[in-house]
């Protein structure tokens, strides 16, 4: 088997998602997915402890996102410094047509559904801590993470529509919208 060929992580994963469309989830088995990778069931193992977390991101995203709220000016809000990490959540995404083609797959799974919600809930958990760390009360940082989830996932959608938007743009623009939707409107005298 070709191992010394570079890549074996991509690889791994195109592999895996390839074999997820095609035969399902549950159907694919990581010596599958390995094979047509070329490379061996050790070398997936090296990469991933099983098969679902081929399409998760490991802890890159979480980490990632810790990091720029850490690293997020002081004079920003708590709501201002996750919005900030999180518009840069596409530099750690592998491509809008990986993520296109790896929600079809965990739509089709209610295992990896599950898993998916794992991880968001475990990103959330560690931003919490992030937000705690500058200050914030702990059910205000829950709260203030809650309300950027929903709006990172309404973005998300917007970005993995319209190839011409950024990311971070989406973030920005969808923060907007929910802030018009929720500013009380001065009643207009006539």
């Amino acid at each position: 088997m070709p191992r010394w060929e570079s890549d074996a992580q991509g690889r791994l994963e195109r592999a895996a998602l390839e074999l997820f469309e095609t035969q399902g989830f549950e159907r694919t088995t990581v010596a599958q997915i390995a094979r047509t990778a070329g490379l061996t069931e050790r070398s997936f193992y090296r990469y991933f402890p099983d098969k679902r977390e081929v399409l998760f991101v490991g802890n890159e995203l979480e980490a990632h996102l810790v990091a720029q709220v850490e690293a997020a000016a002081p004079g920003l809000t708590p709501f201002e410094a996750l919005l900030t990490a999180l518009g840069t959540a596409d530099e750690v995404f592998r491509s809008r047509e990986f993520l296109l083609r790896r929600f079809g797959v965990i739509a089709a799974s209610p295992a990896l559904a599950e898993r998916d919600l794992i991880k968001l809930a475990d990103i959330a958990g560690a931003l919490a801590r992030a937000l705690e760390r500058r200050g914030v009360e702990s059910g205000e940082a829950r709260f203030i993470i809650d309300v950027a989830i929903a709006i990172s996932r309404r973005a998300t959608s917007r970005w993995l529509a319209d190839p011409d938007a950024t990311f971070s743009e989406l973030i920005a623009q969808t923060a907007a919208e929910l802030r018009e939707a929720v500013t009380p409107r001065t009643p207009t005298i006539r």
